[in-house]
């Protein structure tokens, strides 16, 4: 199998080529600049393999939730290459994506909740536990204050806690009753867990035509206006 996966969701633009069972990877963090980085990350990874996009099976690529601008990248570049090269592509959530990078640094962790720092005093939060070795929500995505989530996401059963929205509002792993290990509340998604989460969808033939790479916002309001 050859699958190139992207994400520029967050603050991490990263790129990921899974050849069978080798995989390569390019990440940058960087606050802007992610248009100008996602690109060259690619042409590096298929140089260092020798392959072309045409020669890849599908390219898979984080929906969000995230930032705007960066989720609309990422599927915007996904629908191009896709579409130049003739391949399905697979939409992974940036959720599920960073819930797969927890699981796999501690095995013995059965379920994990994943709070994103959405700004404007909002985190995206979900919910997901392990199905063979692969984080599957437990209920849908939410976007909200951090009373707000208290109420929608308790109970999750979330034995730990990942994402960035846990450093932007600490109050929040209490209010959720997680444990955040630590660092993990510095932890970001990565094209290399949305190329292994997009593996079964390639093996299996479901593959969305480029048309159909359309970002998942959860939240759709771009600013607030100001009360001033």
């Amino acid at each position: 199998m050859k699958l190139l996966a992207i994400d520029t969701a967050t603050e991490n633009c990263s790129a990921a080529l899974l050849m069978d069972e080798r995989l390569l990877e390019r990440e940058c963090e960087c606050t802007r600049g992610h248009a100008e980085r996602i690109l060259p990350l690619i042409d590096a990874l298929l140089a260092e393999a020798g392959v072309t996009l045409a020669a890849l099976d599908a390219i898979a690529f984080g929906r969000g939730p995230g930032a705007f601008t960066g989720v609309r990248l990422a599927a915007s570049v996904t629908q191009g290459l896709a579409f130049g090269a003739r391949l399905g592509v697979v939409a992974i959530s940036d959720l599920q994506a960073l819930a797969q990078r927890g699981l796999g640094l501690q095995p013995r962790f059965d379920r994990i909740v994943v709070c994103n720092d959405a700004r404007m005093g909002e985190a995206y939060c979900a919910g997901y536990e392990r199905r063979d070795e692969r984080a599957e929500p437990l209920g849908p995505e939410r976007v909200g204050t951090a009373d707000t989530l208290a109420d929608t996401c308790a109970g999750l059963g979330g034995v730990a806690g990942i994402g960035r929205g846990f450093a932007a509002y600490p109050q929040l792993a209490e209010r959720l009753g997680v444990t955040v290990p630590p660092g993990w509340e510095r932890l970001l998604p990565r094209a290399r867990e949305i190329a292994q989460l997009a593996v079964p969808a390639v093996r299996q033939g479901r593959l969305l035509a480029p048309e159909l790479a359309l970002p998942s916002y959860v939240r759709n309001e771009v600013a607030r206006p100001s009360s001033a």
